[in-house]
């Protein structure tokens, strides 16, 4: 959502600042507006009538919100950076070979990190919030979010992304031949 504008003939850190890109706020908003709503009132909805009518857990008891915390965790969150990164991508003007590699560079590390708060911000929703209510609830922290998936998409090859995405490489990527 931010880019950093520098003038390339001077200290990078003297001349940075951050300046809001309005096409990047667009194209995020219609994310949102195109995927996370129509996709997230159809999920919430139907994750609670499954849970309470296929699993027979009581609504906002322990074991419901964690059911309910870990099917949104496994199921809807990978597949809402998936579809995150792929659309940010193509609607930036990649290229699929640019796309598949920012989702390779970028889809562990998002979600390594967003699993740490997710999960959180959701017992709270399962719990306190009433179904009907609990997309607006998760719209609040999707503004955050979005923000820090765009920082994320926007580190390229950070340094810290290869903590995330290094034990995944072949041995080939890696520059090893097998041997110890």
């Amino acid at each position: 959502m931010f880019s950093i504008k520098q003038d390339t003939n001077k200290d990078a850190d003297a001349d940075s600042e951050f300046k809001l890109n309005w096409k990047r706020v667009a194209i995020t908003s219609m994310f949102g507006l195109g995927f996370v709503g129509p996709v997230g009132h159809f999920w919430y909805e139907g994750l609670d009538k499954f849970i309470k009518l296929k699993l027979r857990y009581v609504p906002k008891s322990t074991r419901f919100v964690a059911a309910k915390v870990a099917m949104d965790g496994l199921i809807f969150g990978p597949i809402d950076l998936l579809v995150f990164f792929t659309y940010m991508g193509y609607a930036t003007g990649k290229n699929t070979s640019q796309v598949k590699e920012g989702l390779k560079r970028d889809f562990l590390p998002a979600l390594a990190l967003e699993g740490g708060a997710w999960p959180l911000l959701q017992i709270a929703n399962f719990r306190y919030v009433p179904v009907q209510y609990q997309l607006l609830y998760v719209n609040i922290f999707c503004l955050i979010d979005s923000a820090f998936l765009s920082w994320v998409d926007q580190q390229k090859d950070a340094a810290w992304k290869q903590w995330f995405t290094t034990p995944f490489l072949t041995l080939k990527e890696r520059g090893g031949t097998g041997g110890v």
